[in-house]
């Protein structure tokens, strides 16, 4: 089961979210008119744009979360999911998002998969 487009199917219906290319290359994201919110990389991944605020602010529910990984200094977020409960925590995160892309981050960042710009790593 493609868990992944399960969630992309549903977060599409919000309509504060619109569908367009990732900045880091995944096929799918969604954001708002200024701010990317959420990519999928593959069949069972997501990436939601917290910001650096948020994720302080919900750090010890994010560490406690087996299907969510933070990556040190970054405002991006991994979601893997692999079942129902993991497309309703990505949901939840999401909305969190829309809350905390209002306030920009002091310096916004890449997903967690940004790729290396020609030849620098």
């Amino acid at each position: 089961m493609n868990t992944a487009r399960h969630a992309s199917e549903r977060l599409m219906s919000w309509a504060s979210l619109t569908p367009g290319r990732a900045h880091c290359g995944a096929e799918l994201g969604l954001g708002t008119a200024t701010q990317e919110i959420v990519h999928f990389h593959g069949e069972h991944e997501a990436d939601v744009h917290l910001t650096r605020a948020m994720i302080a602010k919900l750090r010890p529910a994010l560490l406690g979360s087996t299907a969510v990984r933070l990556r040190a200094g970054s405002g991006w977020v991994t979601v893997r999911l692999d079942i129902g409960s993991d497309i309703d925590l990505l949901a939840t995160l999401v909305s969190a998002a829309l809350q905390a892309n209002g306030v920009p981050d002091v310096a916004p960042d890449g997903c967690t998969r940004t790729r290396p710009v020609s030849g620098i790593r």
